[in-house]
C-alpha cells in the first residue's frame, strides 16, 4: 500500500521560502514518477513539479520556474519541493502524487498519479 505524507507547509509573507516534504512508504519507488501540484480556493488541481525517482529531468509549471526546485533523497524515502520567493498567489493546497514511471509522457496530467497524499496548505500574505 503506497502512502504519501506531506509536511512543511504553513502561513508565510511574500518573499519568503517553504520546503514542502513528502514521506513515501509501502513500495520500491526507484521505476515511479513523483509530482507536485496544487488547488488554489475555487480552482482545479495544477501541476506544480515532476521528478523521476531514479532522477533526471525535472519538470515545472511555467508558473514556478525559476522559483521552485524538485528533488528526490532515494535513502529516505522523500520527495522536497522547495519554493523561493513565493507570491500570494502560490496560496493553494500543495499535493504529492506518484504513478508508475511513464517516462515523461503526461507527466504534468494529474489523472495519470495514482496515489496521493492529503495535502499541505501553503499560505503567502501580501
Amino acid at each position: 500500500q503506497v502512502q504519501l505524507v506531506e509536511s512543511g507547509g504553513g502561513l508565510v509573507q511574500a518573499g519568503a521560502s517553504l520546503r514542502l516534504s513528502c514521506a513515501a512508504s509501502g513500495r520500491t519507488f526507484s521505476t515511479y514518477d513523483m509530482g507536485w501540484f496544487r488547488r488554489a480556493p475555487g480552482k482545479e488541481r495544477d501541476f506544480v513539479a515532476a521528478i523521476p525517482w531514479s532522477g533526471g529531468t525535472t519538470y515545472y509549471a511555467d508558473s514556478v520556474k525559476g522559483r521552485f526546485t524538485i528533488s528526490r533523497d532515494g535513502a529516505k524515502n522523500t520527495v522536497y519541493l522547495q519554493m523561493n520567493s513565493l507570491k500570494p498567489e502560490d496560496t493553494a493546497v500543495y499535493y504529492c502524487a506518484a504513478r508508475f514511471s511513464l517516462r515523461g509522457a503526461a507527466v504534468r496530467v494529474k489523472e495519470a498519479y495514482n496515489y496521493w497524499g492529503q495535502g499541505t496548505q501553503v499560505t503567502v500574505s501580501s
